[in-house]
């Protein structure tokens, strides 16, 4: 993942988006909450999904992994159970990351998990079995940049040191990505999403960073024509192509650029922000910088009120299992969300919109204000456009004190707001608007 300076152009014209996709969006929305998994055989490295690049390895010689990944401890139904545990709606797993090792049974290379290793097992098969066993939607990683194929050229600005001495086709290499997304829209069940990354790579190409250039139209068409709900959305981190169905701010939340990646425009489309549980994405021994509960928590709050969802990021260890720390944030999170769910999914962005004390978010008639910053027993929210029936704490129900006039309502605590999310619920006399 990386940022550049794209042109942009478009890439599906005359999309129209059918009803099932646009129901997809409202669900998608809705969720709020999904887990991203970065898998593949750089995790037997244990130096994280972009050693291949970092440490120039040849392609030839990193291939020879393959022979060893043999995950025993894979259990597609405990991944799934401790995601759900976690309140996530949803996965987002890597089918094909840069390295262009595929992890399902793909007839276009013999670079796959079944074919090239003794494990012999497709995981994205597994998976999308437990999914929909679990009630848990499936959503798709592919990768744009391959570090392998000599078809992928002109080279890029990531993996020159792979040592690629043949030059293939262009042609040949989009040929390749869209037989394999056939085979991932056919053969897996329903795919909630496509989440493409890797299209920042290409940004010294002669043409430019276009649309036309990595065959987004017959990508996207494909894609749509398979599957009309699958959403598409692709992290090249600038504002969205036609026949683009979600924004994706890459370890940023909407309008923030800390990490130098999302400096884009923010789009009407369904927005999703994802984030690493420690430093890295794809598993890495010596990273055990494993973000507090309290920490994700505030960040997955902090992304619904900003009318985003929360993509969080967890690398399997390559004997097959989620490291240890992972699934316990995994269930902390999930026993926060066991009361608080409502106030965050099937909600949207507040009618008060973010602020250094917390954020608020939005149902019908109620507002939620989550306070996630205050060290003070009282709390000035300006919205006047609505009278306020009544307030109360969320979970105990004890009814809050408040005064409402011309400038806004004033919330009267006995205590300070508790850690890590104090939350109210606000009902109003009329429904209140959308942002």
């Amino acid at each position: 993942m990386a940022l550049t300076s794209l042109m942009h152009a478009p890439a599906q014209p005359g999309y129209t988006p059918s009803a099932d996709n646009l129901k997809a969006r409202e669900t998608f929305q809705d969720d709020k909450f999904g887990i991203f998994i970065h898998w593949g055989i750089y995790s037997m490295l244990a130096d994280g999904e972009w050693v291949m690049h970092n440490k120039n390895l040849n392609w030839e010689e990193y291939a020879k992994l393959a022979s060893g990944f043999y995950p025993v401890k894979f259990n597609a139904a405990e991944w799934i159970a401790a995601i759900k545990a976690s309140g996530a709606k949803y996965i987002t797993i890597t089918s094909r990351h840069h390295d262009g090792f595929s992890m399902y049974a793909t007839k276009q290379s013999d670079y796959n998990i079944v074919d090239a290793t003794p494990f012999k097992r497709d995981v994205i098969h597994e998976l999308a079995d437990e999914c929909r066993k679990q009630g848990i939607r499936l959503h798709l990683y592919y990768s744009h940049l391959d570090w392998r194929r000599d078809d992928y050229y002109p080279l890029g600005r990531t993996g020159k040191g792979t040592g690629r001495t043949t030059q293939g086709k262009w042609e040949d290499y989009c040929t390749f990505m869209n037989n394999q997304l056939t085979e991932l829209l056919t053969n897996y069940g329903p795919i909630g999403a496509i989440w493409f990354d890797g299209m920042w790579d290409k940004d010294i190409h002669p043409d430019g960073m276009t649309a036309k250039t990595w065959n987004l139209n017959e990508q996207y068409t494909l894609i749509h024509r398979s599957q009309p709900a699958c959403l598409i959305g692709n992290n090249h981190h600038i504002t969205p192509f036609a026949g683009e169905d979600i924004q994706i701010f890459e370890r940023d939340l909407p309008g923030e650029n800390k990490a130098g990646l999302s400096g884009q425009d923010i789009s009407r489309l369904p927005l999703e922000t994802c984030e690493t549980m420690n430093g890295m994405w794809g598993y890495k021994i010596t990273d055990q910088d494993y973000k507090s509960t309290k920490t994700l928590i505030q960040y997955l709050v902090k992304a619904a009120g900003k009318n985003a969802n929360l993509l969080m990021n967890v690398g399997p260890q390559p004997n097959g299992e989620l490291p240890t720390v992972a699934v316990q944030r995994l269930r902390e999170m999930g026993e926060w969300m066991k009361i608080y769910a409502p106030t965050i999914q099937g909600t949207r962005g507040g009618v008060v919109t973010p602020r250094d004390w917390g954020v608020t978010t939005q149902k019908g008639k109620t507002l939620y204000v989550h306070v996630l910053n205050l060290d003070d027993k009282a709390l000035f929210l300006p919205y006047a456009g609505n009278k306020l029936k009544s307030a109360v704490e969320f979970e105990s129900r004890n009814a809050v004190r408040f005064t409402q006039d011309k400038d806004g309502i004033l919330l009267k605590f006995n205590d300070k707001p508790h850690s890590p999310d104090y939350v109210l619920e606000l009902t109003f006399a009329n429904e209140l608007p959308l942002n």
